[in-house]
């Protein structure tokens, strides 16, 4: 048979990737919000898949002794699912006489704080909690589209506002209002009109769900899909930093792991302060009482991949779960369907290749029309 757009019968086969060697010229590490040490490729500029490439993650050391990548070498470098450019393998034959492995610092490129690698972990982090690289990407986290969703607050009023002496924390965004004048006359954010515009979006995200404050406040293991499941059930921020690390592992899609990130996180005096200061700014920690508009994907799993022919993918997401389901960002054996546009790439092979009911956009509307 067919969907609306794939034939099940067919079997597809695809090119191998292009690949292309350059030479690796530098290695930038840098930090993220967590304190993770992440190694980058800077390499030759290559032609790949019609665009210019540059640059690819080293992940950790583990990545780097494997490949056995130094600066100087020659890399073969391909784009996994003709997306995502990586390095292949180091061609040693060309390999330069002053040739060294690469190894991570062993202090923050940021801070300059003695860096750890973690037990069973490949990940090496600054673990100085007053690290400026960790403090910037935190607050770039806080305002982002898939934490508070503060509309204006880009990336680069972060970094200006933190380097000005405004921003230490994320509780400090919510102070803003008080130095107004300041900030027009410096032209941080720019005139009175984008200053007011800014100040005004950072007043009404003070009434966002609960759950898009947790995943703002970059909890380890805590994304947007775990917030909403965790606030789905204990209802308020009160409930959450009173439950046990038992309590947190009885909720859907928390495991041992992501229950103690989220304890030691709560039980945090520095972390206990952000929260009351947050509280007493007015932000909303309590969730409303959910009313879906079905039950009809009660249970069911979504992924959602591809560019969609009436509606963006945050509209079809809240169309999802509006009727009871959920939708993960991957792919796997619990997925239960995948809604594929145009351009679906790697997680429509995946899905094939687990045997996941593909479908359109036109059948997840007919799936809820068949139910009215």
């Amino acid at each position: 048979g067919n969907t609306s757009k794939v034939p099940r019968w067919a079997i597809a086969y695809k090119y191998p990737p292009e690949e292309k060697e350059t030479v690796l010229r530098d290695i930038e590490v840098s930090v993220g919000r967590t304190g993770r040490i992440t190694p980058t490729a800077i390499f030759d500029n290559i032609r790949l898949c019609g665009t210019n490439v540059s640059r690819a993650t080293l992940h950790n050391q583990d990545y780097i002794d494997n490949l056995e990548v130094g600066i100087g070498d020659t890399i073969v470098v391909y784009k996994s699912g003709e997306i995502i450019p990586k390095i292949k393998e180091v061609n040693k034959s060309k390999r330069p006489s002053s040739w060294v492995k690469f190894t991570l610092p062993d202090v923050c490129p940021a801070c300059g704080h003695k860096t750890v690698r973690e037990k069973d972990s490949a990940d090496v982090k600054c673990i100085n909690p007053s690290c400026p690289a960790q403090k910037e990407r935190k607050i770039i986290n806080f305002v982002s589209r898939d934490a508070m969703d503060i509309k204006g607050f880009g990336d680069k009023y972060v970094v200006e506002l933190i380097n000005k002496g405004y921003l230490n924390n994320i509780t400090d965004i919510y102070r803003l209002k008080n130095h107004r004048e300041e900030l027009i006359e410096k032209g941080i954010i720019g005139k009175e009109k984008n200053t007011d515009k800014l100040l005004d979006a950072i007043e009404n995200s003070k009434n966002n769900e609960p759950w898009m404050l947790l995943t703002g406040l970059g909890i380890p293991q805590i994304g947007k899909n775990v917030s909403k499941t965790i606030l789905n059930r204990f209802k308020s921020f009160e409930a959450l930093i009173n439950a046990s690390v038992d309590e947190l592992k009885e909720t859907d899609d928390i495991g041992e792991v992501s229950a103690v990130e989220l304890y030691q996180y709560f039980h945090n005096e520095e972390n206990a302060d952000i929260l009351m200061t947050l509280k007493d700014e007015g932000l909303n920690m309590t969730a409303g009482e959910q009313t879906n508009e079905s039950n009809i994907f009660e249970g069911l799993t979504f992924v959602i991949t591809g560019t969609l022919p009436g509606m963006d993918r945050k509209q079809a997401e809240n169309i999802i779960t509006s009727n009871g389901g959920k939708v993960t960002g991957s792919v796997s054996k619990k997925t239960n369907y995948l809604l594929a546009g145009e351009n679906a790439g790697s997680k429509l092979d995946k899905a094939n290749s687990l045997g996941i009911t593909v479908i359109s956009e036109a059948e997840l509307l007919s799936m809820l029309e068949n139910t009215k």
